[in-house]
């Protein structure tokens, strides 16, 4: 089985463990290893122990350098009981850092497969990229932006393949700024389903009777002020006609006071975290509609992601708010399904939600449910092809050709 050793900047993150279930439903043994934001240590990821190399914190960029930094000093250490893997994966830049300095570590090691000798060192090691965000120091056009990309250069050199969740990451960032030059592996953040009839009967939030509001669910990573600006006001100019419900882990270092701002909106709820994908099909029958807009990096990572929610939601039959000129936006429009907005305005909400009628609504869902599920789900074919990419990365070895022409 391929030995996958995965280097991650979040334990704590739910986007992590559904990596870590892909890749062992593709028939992958998972080493995982990585910091944590959370102040509680994580002791079990998907079924894995993780090693932890420490806390970060979320917005500090200075600390996380300090922090990789000490962990590439122990890194040997903290890798002391782990077998060579058959390919490492560095979940963001700082993790790439660390995934370069664990092939150092591995060099020499017995691979964990038994597949013979390498024919090359132990450098042959392959090391994959795996870029879901490009973060804005990586845009600036100053000093500091142009030593972050030459690092990410310099970096990369011995990466054999970027994994990233969008085409416009490709086409906005690395091609233009001629960052990497290895092949690339695009893995949406679809809704990972295993087995048969995982999810069963879809039910979508039944049409609002008179004097019921319609409500717009925002879930996932909150970290966009702007967003919940416009719902604030937004809701209340609708005068209780709309809800709008925000589950999943705010990003608390981008609002001044958000449990205390949510509390205060007459129309707005926070109901925590949820479970992923276990609670998905209970929290999106909840709601009519997904937001699937971020104002957090505007122009640059937020128009070119497409996230987790847009394919939740749609999974779900949620129909799907965007903003135009976004990857989300194209992506509906090749779709034809969901609504954009053409101005980041309440007043373009309120003109939307004034024309909207169950018979409006009932047409914009039922396009949804029509698109084939495969746009919104990965499944165990999914994984295996994955797994399949990484495992023709790695190096023949000369023991198995020996055994091969014998």
């Amino acid at each position: 089985m391929l030995q996958v050793l995965y280097l991650v900047h979040d334990l704590s993150d739910p986007a992590v463990r559904r990596r870590v279930v892909m890749l062992q439903a593709g028939g992958a043994v998972v080493t995982l290893a990585g910091f944590r934001r959370s102040s509680e240590a994580v002791t079990e990821v998907a079924g894995v122990a993780p090693i932890d190399l420490g806390k970060t914190s979320d917005g500090r960029f200075a600390q996380r350098l300090a922090a990789v930094a000490q962990a590439a000093l122990t890194l040997r250490t903290a890798l002391s009981n782990v077998a060579r893997p058959d390919v490492i994966i560095g979940r963001n830049l700082e993790m790439l850092a660390l995934a370069n300095r664990a092939r150092t570590v591995f060099s020499g090691r017995v691979p964990a497969s038994d597949r013979g000798e390498l024919k090359g060192g132990a450098d042959d090691v392959p090391i994959i990229y795996e870029c879901l965000d490009v973060h804005r120091l990586l845009l600036r056009q100053d000093l500091a932006g142009k030593a972050i990309r030459s690092a990410e250069r310099a970096l990369g050199r011995h990466a054999a393949l970027l994994i990233t969740s969008s085409p416009a990451f490709v086409r906005q960032y690395f091609e233009p700024f001629g960052q990497m030059g290895m092949p690339v592996e695009l893995v949406e953040n679809k809704v990972l389903e295993l087995g048969p009839d995982k999810v069963g009967k879809i039910e979508p939030a039944p049409i609002p009777a008179a004097g019921e509001p319609w409500k717009i669910g925002w879930f996932g990573a909150l970290r966009c002020r702007r967003s919940l600006e416009l719902l604030s006001e937004f809701s209340r100019r609708m005068e209780g006609r709309v809800e709008v419900i925000l589950r999943g882990r705010p990003a608390y270092t981008e609002f001044e006071d958000f449990d205390g701002f949510v509390a205060a909106e007459p129309f707005m709820q926070f109901q925590g975290p949820y479970r992923n994908p276990e609670d998905l099909p209970r929290i999106y029958g909840d709601v009519h509609f997904s937001w699937a807009i971020d104002f957090f990096e505007e122009g640059q990572n937020s128009s070119w992601l497409l996230p987790n929610r847009l394919y939740e939601g749609c999974r779900y039959h949620c129909v799907p708010i965007a903003m135009q000129g976004t990857e989300t936006a194209h992506f509906l429009k090749a779709l034809d399904i969901g609504f954009s907005l053409t101005r980041p305005d309440a007043g373009e909400l309120v003109a939307l939600f004034d024309q909207l009628d169950a018979e409006r609504y009932e047409g914009a869902r039922a396009k949804v449910a029509a698109r084939d599920r495969s746009v919104w789900v990965c499944n165990e074919d999914d994984c295996r092809a994955l797994v399949g990419r990484l495992r023709a990365l790695v190096p023949t070895r000369q023991g198995a050709d020996a055994r091969v022409a014998a």
